[in-house]
């Protein structure tokens, strides 16, 4: 932020923008009073911002009045929340108090703004703090203070998702550090919070900020090929949808239908887990068709839907593959709706989305619309589903027995879990964990069930504790009276709930448990050739976030820390003593440090990269969308460094993976168009095929992207060769 006295272009742009934000608050609004209650929070907050500049040089109060608007347009809120908005910055950036925001707008905005300030004052004094340990992550005591709130009041969550949006819309503004730390929180954290919060819209805006910044070439040139795609396609799709438009219409119903298309991001992550070329992301094309139902009755609008899904699937081939009821069994988000995937009469897929106007604001509005029908009296099963998970979270975030970054990691991996329903032996459905076992699923039904489970009955089936349960098993648990936990439970339950009712039930025998585990530790070092010492034992502990060594033990000796972790960690510790290489860092002195590429992204010069700095003069350089990286630039933001390529003539191993039509030679040309026309050498080369086809993958060393990015053109060009992508090593 910077001060520099406001010119009257810069009143009339505030009022401008203020004006058009009463223009959507204004119908949000229960009265007039209300109306009058906005006006007042902007003109407090516009006098406490007044001659405060952002960094784009435009004026400081046009923030609030954008995250206002996101919170009433995107998110659906109401005049507290449109006020906090306005005046979330008040606390923090002026000499204004919560008192002050209390005994003008009361009670609950105060609290909301208080929420949003205690937030941004802990990620402000992390900014300030500089290095720390990695026990000592106040990013990660950050998201649990954004968490926490989600108990008191969502709103705060939900607001601070629109705060954090306008801040990626105005991303560019930012250094580039700066810029990676955001985009990696967000990614981290909010990208999958607004996910499980149900604000598709704010998610999907998100995510291609993301991809613009992190990924700026693919991003760019899969934008150039939706825009030629759309180009084409515009006309057909309007084909497609006519004869919909005409059946609906004779069946007397009152609805719009709308055209989208996949988003960059969603194409470029379908592209990169499938690994799949453009050409090959058939579900391109959607089309959704929002009707409002004759009855306010849920049971009238779900047979409304399945009434219109029968219509349209009559009048085009279906792939049946394709087809999702989130009506029977919506998604734990609040998501409801009917896909099917259809082919248009011009050759290509399109898919169908089925929606209520209900149903549509859930989607786009997520748990706020979600609530808000519920507050009208529309209840459904997946209330229950929500409102569970908050208790969860906050029983996880009040937990005294994991430190903040543990905590940061099992959120995470609850956020962005996928969920299966399975069904009581009575036909009840129960939604667990995509790979839960069948012990999860008794500590989901109840801690003492699972704590006397003996077996399970999957589908009628007689099966051990530890069977993964698939989409529409009916689960049954047997029980003894006399049984109890195992130890060995641990190392095959899934979920964070079902291992902590285990780990609690032990803790009784912590201290027996913590000698046996000691010796494990003792021995397991041994056999690694390494002495047992204070530094060694530190490392264990900032590994795995631990604040005792008898902590460590304790787990140790439960098996929560088995040989693969010990080798995992050693590894980690010894990573100082491989292969380092020169390479430039671009800071305010540029000076030549150590580097070492990362193993899990191996990213090569030409690559969008960021460094970690984990001791002196040593970074570990990451591709900027590298989960990893992302894992740790949530956590670490301080160790961040930003790497520039420097001229480095050495050559970095990459893989590229093929698929095709096979024939005799074309192994031999592949190799020889390699080895001769490019010049480079091969680490290795496996293909198999399967009939007439092809499918393999090619290992070699390169210089830089460029030198990559010529090698795929050429092998694209090879009679039968027609999927050639990189993938990692």
């Amino acid at each position: 932020m910077s001060f520099s006295r406001f010119t009257p272009e810069d009143y009339r742009l505030i009022n401008q923008e203020f004006e058009k934000l009463m223009q959507v608050a204004a119908r949000r609004c229960k009265n007039e009073s209300e109306v009058e209650t906005v006006r007042r929070a902007f003109e407090f907050a516009n006098q406490a911002h007044k001659d405060v500049r952002r960094r784009s040089g435009e004026p400081y109060m046009l923030h609030p009045i954008a995250v206002a608007g996101i919170v009433v347009t995107e998110i659906g809120l109401g005049c507290k929340s449109i006020c906090a908005a306005l005046l979330h910055d008040v606390v923090e950036d002026t000499a204004y108090t919560v008192d002050d925001i209390r005994n003008l707008f009361g009670d609950k905005i105060a609290a909301l703004v208080d929420g949003l300030t205690k937030i941004k004052t802990v990620l402000d004094n992390e900014e300030r703090k500089g290095s720390y340990t990695s026990t000592e992550s106040l990013q990660a005591e950050n998201f649990k203070r954004i968490l926490l709130t989600l108990g008191d009041d969502v709103r705060v969550v939900l607001i601070k998702l629109a705060d954090r949006l306008h801040n990626c819309r105005t991303i560019e503004f930012m250094p580039e550090h700066k810029r990676d730390k955001i985009l990696s929180e967000t990614m981290f954290i909010f990208i999958p919070l607004a996910h499980r919060l149900g604000l598709y819209s704010v998610k999907s805006e998100m995510e291609n900020i993301w991809l613009r910044f992190k990924e700026p070439e693919d991003y760019q040139r899969i934008t150039e090929r939706i825009k030629g795609n759309v180009a084409n396609r515009d006309k057909d799709i309007d084909t497609f949808i006519a004869p919909i438009e005409q059946a609906l219409q004779a069946a007397g119903y009152h609805f719009t239908i709308k055209k989208r298309i996949k988003t960059p991001y969603s194409i470029w992550y379908k592209m990169r887990t499938k690994r799949v070329p453009f050409e090959q992301i058939y579900d391109l094309y959607a089309v959704r068709i929002i009707f409002d139902p004759q009855e306010n009755n849920i049971q009238t609008e779900r047979g409304q839907a399945y009434l219109i899904f029968s219509t349209v699937t009559h009048l085009y081939r279906e792939n049946l593959g394709r087809r999702r009821d989130w009506i029977s069994q919506p998604k734990s988000n609040g998501y409801e709706a009917l896909h099917c995937t259809l082919m248009s009469h011009a050759g290509f897929w399109v898919e169908v989305q089925i929606r209520s106007k209900r149903m549509d604001d859930i989607a786009e509005k997520g748990i706020a619309a979600h609530w808000a029908y519920k507050n009208d009296g529309y209840i459904s099963e997946n209330d229950s589903e929500m409102d569970k998970w908050l208790a969860e979270v906050q029983e996880i975030l009040l937990s005294n027995d994991l430190s903040a970054l543990e905590l940061l990691d099992i959120i995470h991996k609850d956020l962005v879990s996928s969920e299966i329903v399975v069904f009581t032996p009575k036909g009840e459905q129960k939604a667990v964990s995509s790979g839960a076992t069948a012990l999860d699923f008794a500590y989901r039904i109840h801690t003492q069930i699972g704590n006397k489970a003996i077996a399970a009955k999957v589908n009628m089936k007689l099966v051990p504790l530890s069977q993964t349960l698939k989409a529409g098993d009916q689960v049954e648990i047997i029980t003894a009276e006399n049984a109890h936990p195992k130890m060995d439970w641990v190392s095959f339950l899934q979920t964070r709930y079902a291992r902590n009712r285990v780990i609690e039930y032990f803790r009784q025998d912590f201290d027996k448990i913590a000698r046996e585990g000691k010796r494990i530790f003792g021995e397991r070092i041994r056999l690694m050739g390494l002495e047992a010492n204070r530094d060694l034992v530190r490392k264990f502990l900032d590994y795995s976030q631990l604040p005792q060594p008898d902590e460590l033990y304790f787990r140790i000796g439960l098996g929560l820390l088995g040989p693969e972790e010990f080798k995992s960690i050693i590894d980690e510790k010894d990573m100082s003593t491989g292969e380092k290489r020169k390479f430039s860092i671009r800071e305010d002195n540029a000076h030549m440090v150590q580097y070492k590429i990362a193993e899990c992204c191996h990213p090569i010069p030409g690559d969008p990269v960021i460094g970690f700095s984990t001791g002196e003069n040593l970074v570990i350089v990451h591709k900027k969308s590298c989960p990893v990286a992302e894992s740790l630039a949530s956590k670490y933001g301080n160790r961040m460094v930003v790497p520039q390529w420097g001229a480095v003539q050495q050559e970095y191993p990459i893989r590229i993976s093929l698929k095709g039509i096979d024939r005799l030679g074309l192994l031999s040309e592949i190799s020889s168009f390699i080895s001769q026309t490019l010049g480079i050498n091969m680490r290795k080369l496996q293909l198999s095929t399967d009939g007439e086809l092809f499918e393999g993958f090619i290992e070699l060393l390169v210089r830089d992207k460029k030198n990559l990015e010529r090698m795929v053109e050429g092998l694209s060009k090879i009679d039968g060769i027609q999927d050639v992508v990189r993938t990692d090593i």
